[in-house]
């Protein structure tokens, strides 16, 4: 008997237990909340649709427009002047650069002249008597003959009787070789062509200089020209005489150019097209690296925004009734961080940060606005 108690009182330990932890779990069991939604904040901007220039980006070196590199066309022995061959040295036009000894050249070019001048006096006498009439200007020629001065010109001719005479007495050959003697003799000289400066020289003072010798680089530091390579598809964009802003990368400084040429010929390699670029202004210089910006053309009703919110190249996020919606758009012209775009209505409220898992029909909250739960 008392074993069938103690197995009826343990079956009742056992269910009450089990009862306990019920009641338990019950009063421990909290009610669930309502998940909480998140809804995102979003910027925007009103889209005001305008004329945007298109401005063509490109790089290039800027060098000299007016340059020449100095050869020698005579050989001689390379002389002091009154300011030293060496680069840096600035020289007004006219002025002496460089001069070769030309005592040798000189002397020939005297014994070439006395040569005129006597073949000019033996033929007086014939002249007298078969020419009386042309004897006059012919005696003052020899009388304004001066040695140390350029040679006169002859007199001019009457007829063709004292032509062929003066052409038999040899006078034509003699005076033009005095005056090839007179040319070359400039040579030896080389002056300024224009106020510039010397940026090298590749002489000194008693070098035994050679013809066709180069001899130094002189340039005009007032105005320079800058080549740059545009994509060929803006080829017919490119206007003569369009303005350009050209800037420095290493000093921000900033300069007016304006295209003065425009190659006609596209290089097969680069598919690019050379335009050519005038600059004026303070602190340029031969060979520093400059940026242009080209303005091609202008694109009437566009809107530019920052290239990373274009979705796919092709669409845009706008917000309207606290949802953003993705709507397609015409981009036609692309920079490194910018588009322009074209398709959206003024007053469109277009977002102007990206924001992380966005979709169509995302419900968001304007910022400023209280958001919607």
């Amino acid at each position: 008997m008392r074993k069938y108690i103690n197995i009826a009182l343990g079956i009742l330990l056992i269910a009450l237990a089990f009862w306990l932890v019920n009641v338990m779990g019950i009063l421990n069991k909290r009610p669930d909340k309502a998940p909480v939604k998140i809804v995102k904040t979003v910027f925007v901007d009103e889209v005001k649709n305008s004329t945007i220039p298109i401005t063509i980006t490109a790089n290039g070196n800027l060098v000299a427009k007016n340059k020449i590199e100095i050869f020698s066309e005579v050989q001689g022995v390379l002389q002091p002047t009154a300011k030293e061959f060496r680069p840096g040295n600035s020289y007004r036009k006219g002025e002496v650069i460089l001069k070769l000894n030309s005592e040798e050249h000189y002397a020939n070019l005297q014994a070439q002249k006395s040569n005129l001048y006597n073949s000019i006096t033996s033929i007086m006498p014939d002249i007298r008597l078969d020419y009386p009439e042309e004897y006059n200007k012919w005696e003052q020629y020899l009388k304004d003959f001066d040695f140390d001065k350029p040679t006169p010109t002859l007199p001019e001719i009457s007829s063709e009787k004292e032509k062929f005479f003066i052409s038999g007495r040899n006078i034509y050959t003699t005076y033009y070789n005095v005056k090839n003697m007179e040319v070359r003799l400039t040579k030896y000289t080389i002056r300024a062509p224009y106020d510039g400066i010397l940026t090298d020289a590749m002489v000194n003072p008693g070098s035994l200089i050679r013809s066709g010798q180069k001899l130094g680089e002189f340039i005009n530091p007032k105005i320079y020209e800058m080549e740059v390579a545009v994509n060929a598809k803006y080829i017919d964009l490119l206007q003569k005489g369009n303005s350009v802003d050209v800037t420095s990368r290493d000093t921000d400084q900033t300069w007016k150019g304006k295209i003065t040429r425009v190659n006609g010929r596209v290089d097969q390699t680069s598919q690019t097209v050379k335009a050519y670029i005038d600059l004026v202004g303070k602190d340029l210089k031969e060979g520093i690296y400059l940026e242009a910006h080209l303005v091609a053309k202008a694109e009437e009703n566009a809107y530019e925004m920052e290239r990373k919110l274009l979705v796919n190249n092709e669409s845009v996020y706008v917000y309207k009734d606290s949802i953003i919606d993705l709507v397609k758009v015409n981009p036609v012209y692309f920079t490194d961080n910018t588009v322009v775009i074209k398709g959206l209505e003024d007053g469109t409220a277009v977002l102007s940060r990206s924001v992380p898992g966005a979709y169509p029909g995302m419900k968001v909250s304007l910022y400023g606005s209280q958001p919607n739960q």
